[in-house]
């Protein structure tokens, strides 16, 4: 499975690449008003097929076909093909592909590839996760180094938090702690800078959905992290009615969390 995550995800970065490098996007919005592109719909066709295609017996949630999102299940694939539409179509770089697999509502296995960062995290069989480096050749893998969260220095915290979803809630709850740096990057690169140590806390004030974070979830927690539900501190839960997230808190286990 991780193989083929691997795979596909590079398969969907290059479909997304191909779509990058044209002057039109196709870009037009969906009925939640948020935008897709033919970078994203191109990903998810050649992702959703080898997915069913190897695991035909799992059920598949995808972003991008809404017949998905009435599945009623707690072990499930999940897919967005194209993370962070809003920094693609402003050609700022820092938008993934993430496929996971979610069983009994946690997610087990997920990789997050940004093709235009030339950045690949995963989780490996065992659970733990990794960063890829090299050609990131479909079906070899290059070399890989095992990541880990750091031991945050809490009267100095790293901060990565949204470009496109800043608020005053958001603000306000940051300025609860101890700041050295606040760093706002785009999709969900920001699990995987807090997973290779980058950062220490991704706080999440506004809405997601499960295909949003499921993959760099998946990766957080493999590199030691945790990602949980911002009022009862519990894990994040996946395969919820309506595959929506409550605000959330991605974080070094060392970060002091403020209380409500």
């Amino acid at each position: 499975m991780v193989a083929t995550f691997r795979r596909l995800a590079l398969l969907g970065g290059e479909a997304i690449l191909e779509v990058y490098g044209r002057d039109d996007f196709g870009v037009r919005s969906k009925s939640d008003e948020s935008p897709v592109t033919e970078a994203d719909e191109a990903a998810d066709r050649v992702i959703s097929a080898g997915l069913r295609a190897a695991f035909p017996d799992i059920p598949l949630v995808t972003e991008e076909q809404s017949d998905t999102h009435n599945l009623s299940v707690s072990t499930f694939l999940i897919v967005d093909p194209l993370d962070g539409t809003k920094e693609f179509v402003q050609r700022r770089g820092d938008f993934t592909v993430n496929i996971a697999m979610v069983e009994d509502g946690v997610p087990t296995l997920g990789i997050v590839y940004a093709p235009a960062k030339g950045r690949l995290f995963y989780t490996t069989a065992t659970g733990a996760a990794v960063e890829e480096a090299g050609d990131f050749t479909k079906d070899v893998p290059g070399p890989t180094t095992p990541i880990r969260v750091s031991t945050a220095n809490n009267a100095a915290l790293r901060i990565v938090a949204s470009k496109s979803h800043r608020s005053p809630e958001l603000e306000a709850y940051i300025d609860r702690y101890q700041v050295a740096d606040s760093v706002a990057a785009g999709s969900s690169l920001k699990f995987c800078l807090v997973a290779v140590g980058e950062a220490d806390f991704y706080p999440r004030l506004g809405p997601t959905m499960e295909w949003d974070t499921a993959a760099g979830d998946a990766v957080l927690r493999g590199a030691g992290g945790a990602v949980v539900d911002r009022t009862t501190l519990k894990p994040l839960a996946y395969g919820k009615a309506d595959f929506r997230n409550p605000h959330f808190l991605a974080y070094a286990p060392t970060v002091d969390l403020q209380p409500e």
